[in-house]
């Protein structure tokens, strides 16, 4: 990666951003394939999943908001290209996970959310989309955002709604699309 946030707050560059770093690997979004030499990646240090997954912390993500927001004017980056690895390589990995503050930073411009309450959406969870045109509608929403849908592969699609539910639904991540997801991922289509 290019930078590295300790538990502290502190930053570390390892690579200047105008070098490519390896952090993507196989990866996807939008037009874009492999994205290492497309992308600036920061790495924030957590335990992870497999070994006691913690909250981030506030000293972690200041610094990350100031690193983002310096990149972003730099290099014109658009809200809907600040994602995650889950968001570009959903098939390998989970980070940075439901515990990543995502709104809070699409509150300071940094990403994008819905605009929708958590109290509005509860009523649609776990409600089953079983209609066929609703599936395909949910999929172009999906690339809209920016997400690479491969054709015909069930395993697949249920990791791409797990990690678009880390991102935007983390109270839930079942890799079900139900009515909740599908209006979120209708409501975040229609900002582009």
């Amino acid at each position: 990666c290019h930078f590295l946030i300790n538990q502290k707050g502190k930053v570390h560059r390892l690579i200047k951003d105008n070098r490519t770093a390896w952090h993507a690997g196989k990866s996807c979004w939008g037009k874009y394939k492999n994205l290492n030499n497309r992308s600036i990646g920061i790495e924030l240090v957590n335990r992870g999943h497999q070994f006691g997954y913690t909250n981030f912390r506030t000293k972690q993500i200041s610094s990350l908001t100031k690193i983002c927001k310096k990149l972003i004017k730099k290099y014109k980056i658009k809200k809907k290209n600040i994602v995650g690895h889950s968001d570009i390589a959903p098939q390998r990995k989970i980070d940075p996970g439901e515990k990543f503050p995502w709104q809070k930073l699409a509150k300071k411009n940094l990403g994008i959310w819905h605009d929708y309450k958590v109290n509005f959406l509860r009523k649609f969870r776990k409600i089953k989309i079983s209609k066929k045109r609703e599936k395909i509608e949910f999929i172009k929403n999906l690339k809209d955002i920016g997400y690479c849908v491969p054709a015909n592969k069930k395993s697949f699609f249920s990791k791409i709604i797990k990690a678009f539910q880390r991102h935007y639904r983390k109270e839930l991540i079942d890799g079900i699309l139900d009515k909740e997801c599908f209006i979120i991922a209708q409501n975040l289509s229609k900002k582009f």
